[in-house]
């Protein structure tokens, strides 16, 4: 009767299956519950060495300029360090699985600027609310009270999904509004500021945002009429005529951008957001191949049509020529900028030794010249490092998201940062031709400050979404 009602083996082996599987199950969900908990005590750690640091700059700033410790700017600066410890608490109540690198490395950049620039405001001679550290400390604590907002507001980022055309909506009010008469300010040749009273905005920092809302949920639509039907030649699909009406708009709103705004660092920005979103939304090189060589068209047009454009080019090739350095608007500022750089050297001058503040706006245009001569080559190569964990964290954060939407823009967001600091320091080391941009969260500038900011937000939304993917 024994061997009768003994389980066969194959039994046995589904039992021993069924066993494995249900503590395979435990143990997820076991992990899952410890996970944000070590997520966010992860994040709390990296802050206090964030706020080290940045504290740190701010103190060597003060010993190396002044010889003594002014404990007013400091102070400000602890307020800034309360506010990103209000935004990690939080992101351990709205969004407890959110990536817990992001936030510190934002923090640790944001206080290396405002140490920076408050070390080129004692050069200067510049003290109280007429220091750009000063505004800048004050446009900080509303980025961060902005991205507080942002992240306990939008608890699903897929319904942005919903508003894309009311983003593409609110994308060209934002381009269109410093060429309204009355608010819009032109400052060194780009219009693409807008003023009431003494306050000023540069409101295409918000566009790139707005853009990459739209681009994500247009191509998550589009994506079957873009990447399967049209015609090959030597190997490579090329779409439709009709399909290429979206890169069209897009390249002709960026052209315009560069004629009449005369902004070529915003230009770019916006049409390589475009050509990478939706080279990732269809996997078609040929999209790669229209973008580039409308990019070609483009510039060869402008460059024989622009003046400023042409200035630009020749103080980038010339940039040593006599006639060019010395010339309205040639390549002082260039060749002072590597002049400072060289100076630094490997280790730098040190914080508060170097003369950053002899290279014109050091503290916007050029802080990352300012920041090589006073940290050297060892720094820049840290800050740069630091913005490469950024933007790979948020390309890992779009590409591990359960939906093309999730992917898209999660890559879009990350892109736009990585793209804007390749274009700045592309520009002030002369791999490629100055543009206007500013350099994300170093630079002063309250514009900047909110969109990337606000960009940070987005990326922790978006990563607390695809939780259990591995990010850590």
């Amino acid at each position: 009767m024994s061997d009768q009602t003994a389980p066969s083996p194959q039994a046995q082996n589904a039992l021993q299956t069924g066993i494995v599987q249900l503590r395979d199950v435990t143990e997820a969900i076991r992990v899952r519950i410890r996970n944000p908990a070590k997520l966010r005590n992860l994040e709390l750690f990296l802050l206090v060495i964030a706020w080290v640091l940045a504290g740190g700059a701010m103190v060597l700033v003060q010993l190396g300029a002044l010889q003594r410790v002014d404990l007013f700017p400091l102070q400000l600066a602890a307020g800034l360090g309360v506010l990103t410890l209000a935004l990690h608490i939080v992101l351990r109540i709205v969004a407890r699985e959110a990536d817990a690198i992001i936030l510190p490395v934002a923090t640790v950049l944001n206080g290396l600027g405002i140490a920076m620039i408050y070390r080129i405001d004692i050069a200067d001679g510049l003290s109280g609310w007429d220091a750009a550290s000063m505004r800048q400390i004050a446009w900080t604590g509303i980025a961060l009270l902005v991205a507080i907002a942002a992240i306990v507001v939008v608890r699903n980022h897929r319904v942005l999904a919903r508003y894309r055309y009311v983003a593409m909506a609110i994308a060209f009010i934002l381009l269109l509004l410093p060429l309204m008469p009355g608010i819009g300010r032109t400052v060194n040749g780009a219009t693409v500021w807008i003023g009431v009273g003494p306050l000023s905005f540069q409101p295409g920092e918000l566009a790139k945002i707005a853009l990459a809302i739209f681009f994500a949920g247009y191509l998550m639509t589009a994506r079957d009429s873009l990447s399967v039907v049209g015609r090959k030649v030597l190997g490579v699909r090329f779409p439709r005529l009709r399909d290429l009406g979206p890169i069209l708009v897009v390249w002709a709103m960026c052209m315009l951008v560069l004629v009449f705004q005369r902004d070529l660092g915003t230009s770019v920005l916006y049409f390589g957001l475009f050509l990478v979103m939706i080279y990732i939304a269809t996997g078609r090189r040929s999209w790669m191949v229209i973008g580039v060589g409308l990019v070609a068209v483009g510039g060869v047009a402008a460059y024989f049509s622009l003046g400023y454009v042409q200035r630009r080019v020749h103080a980038w090739i010339h940039a040593f020529d006599p006639a060019v350095y010395e010339a309205q608007g040639g390549s002082f500022q260039i060749v002072q900028g590597v002049f400072g750089m060289g100076h630094g050297g490997l280790l730098g001058t040190g914080l508060g030794l170097g003369r950053p503040d002899i290279t014109p706006y050091a503290n916007s245009d050029y802080i990352i010249p300012s920041l090589g001569e006073e940290l050297g080559l060892t720094g820049i190569v840290a800050i740069l490092g630091l913005y490469l964990i950024l933007v790979s964290r948020g390309v890992r954060i779009g590409f591990q998201g359960p939906d093309d939407f999730t992917k898209l823009l999660g890559v879009g967001l990350a892109f736009v940062i990585g793209l804007q600091v390749f274009i700045v320091v592309g520009g002030v080391t002369r791999l490629i031709p100055l543009t206007g941009l500013t350099t994300p969260f170093l630079a002063a500038g309250g514009s900047s400050l909110l969109a990337n900011w606000l960009i940070v937000a987005l990326l922790l939304r978006l990563s607390d979404s695809v939780r259990g993917r591995g990010i850590v």
